[in-house]
């Protein structure tokens, strides 16, 4: 009993000791819009005792040849290991001490840090060891008041018209491609195509085999605005190459073209015409419907269904820039690749959701990343404001709310839920989805709260894909339509 008590107060003793703050010196400072620059000075004493722990260690563990293990001198231990040892304790050092200079300050860090001259510091037994960074931080802003916030509701109706439309598209997409011989190239075609981006004469960036649908109306194409993509290749013919000359946005996904003049040269390698497939009997029994007047109806309520979804989205965009007018914050002046992509990430999970193929989404991410700084910085903006709103309205997102909406995703992708969400979670999106969605509900709660308004007017056109509806990697945009168009469109 009294060894048990004795080990008892040995551990506790030892626990105590473990438990003691660690007294380094640190220093917060303003760097700039929500980034800190931090200073951390580690006791020489502190630098001593770590150095001696681990060449202690490596010394009893070392085996060098002609020696014990364990009674190897310390001039050789210096020798062999020195460098190895001192390179090791600095880094543990440092990692220790970030972690509570970051946690004493409450400091809610976006991104990695940046340290100054971190590969030239040197440690030393007798002397303290001394280092900054910087961070960038979550900014402080205050809310204003949410309620009774002025909303207007688009009143939107199908017509007979829409869903004509609705129809025409549907079968062009049920239609076939054939070769085309006899001409070169025109609007409306399909295209297999080489592209290349040259700057100075040399390729910096390339896509062989691209599918491309040529579109007579300004577009872009490989994250390159094209203002006439049929006119640039009307009667081109296979082999034939044309040139394009082009300007590379400054946030271009190709660092060799931001902000330069380069050259894009497209090899027609293959034409093919759409031909739409016919209203047959035998169409509507293949897509399960037992008359035309049926499938009207079916379009016509899928149109519904996107129109509600889009007023709905609508709606929550005036709450957004509501807050976002009203919300004095600074931001980072550096936005980091990691919240970047983030940006990027969330408006592929809203066209998912939305049933846009994943070929399509990956062709509008180039163009979504070469978008224009200040639309970053408002997307930036936005998620600080929406996420501080979730949080004081309470707002949480439960499994069965999340895994309805990967069912969504997996019904427009054709999967199996369970499937979609490992790889959601493996790509990082599941997580994204989980913000969309808590978003969404903090959105609607105040939309509960809201003056809303309803108006004759059309709904602005939500934003289309910058890509071929059958999945081609780099095309020509769909030009903006009203919102009953657009959701004829999408409806099929």
């Amino acid at each position: 009993m009294r060894t048990d008590m004795a080990e008892n107060q040995t551990d506790s003793a030892v626990q105590e000791q473990q438990e003691e703050p660690i007294p380094f010196s640190i220093s917060v400072e303003d760097a700039g819009p929500a980034t800190k620059k931090v200073t951390v000075q580690i006791p020489k004493e502190r630098v001593a005792a770590q150095l001696k722990k681990q060449y202690d260690q490596i010394r009893r563990e070392a085996a060098i040849p002609g020696f014990r293990k364990g009674h190897a001198p310390p001039k050789l231990i210096e020798k062999r290991f020195g460098d190895d040892i001192r390179s090791e304790v600095r880094r543990a050092l440092i990692s220790e001490s970030y972690e509570e200079a970051i946690a004493k300050n409450g400091l809610t860090v976006l991104g990695e840090p940046e340290f100054a001259g971190l590969d030239e510091l040197t440690l030393q037994e007798d002397a303290p060891l001394t280092y900054s960074f910087q961070v960038e931080v979550r900014p402080v802003f205050t809310l204003p008041e949410m309620k009774g916030i002025q909303v207007k509701k688009p009143k939107i109706a199908v017509t007979e018209q829409h869903v004509q439309q609705a129809l025409r598209n549907l079968l062009e997409q049920q239609g076939s491609l054939h070769p085309v011989e006899d001409r070169g190239v025109a609007d409306n075609d399909r295209v297999t195509a080489d592209i290349r981006v040259k700057v100075d004469g040399a390729i910096v960036g390339q896509q062989l085999n691209a599918s491309l649908i040529v579109r007579s109306q300004s577009g872009w194409l490989g994250g390159f605005q094209i203002e006439n993509l049929a006119r640039e290749l009307e009667g081109a013919r296979p082999d034939e190459v044309r040139t394009i000359k082009v300007k590379g946005e400054p946030t271009h996904t190709l660092e060799a073209v931001r902000g330069k003049d380069a050259e894009m040269e497209i090899e027609i390698k293959d034409i093919r015409r759409l031909e739409p497939a016919r209203l047959t009997r035998e169409f509507l029994d293949d897509l399960g419907f037992k008359d035309e007047q049926e499938l009207l109806a079916a379009l016509r309520q899928q149109m519904d269904e996107r129109i509600a979804m889009d007023i709905q989205d609508t709606m929550r965009r005036q709450i957004i820039r509501y807050l976002t007018d009203n919300v004095q914050m600074e931001l980072p002046a550096r936005l980091s690749e990691r919240q970047r992509q983030r940006v990027v990430q969330r408006r592929a999970v809203q066209m998912l959701v939305r049933g846009v193929p994943q070929e399509v989404i990956e062709a509008n991410l180039a163009r979504l990343m070469t978008g224009a700084s200040e639309e970053a910085v408002l997307e930036l903006k936005s998620f600080f404001i929406l996420e501080e709103v979730a949080s004081q309205l309470g707002v949480d997102v439960s499994e069965g709310e999340l895994n309805g909406r990967v069912a969504q995703i997996a019904l427009h992708r054709g999967r199996r839920p369970e499937r979609v969400k490992q790889d959601m979670a493996k790509d990082g999106s599941l997580a994204q989805l989980y913000v969309e969605l808590r978003q969404e509900k903090a959105l609607d709660q105040l939309l509960k709260d809201a003056r809303v308004e309803e108006v004759e007017e059309a709904l602005p056109a939500a934003e289309q894909p910058a890509g071929d509806k059958t999945g081609a990697a780099l095309t020509a945009p769909e030009p903006q339509k009203p919102a009953a168009d657009a959701a004829a469109e999408s409806s099929t």
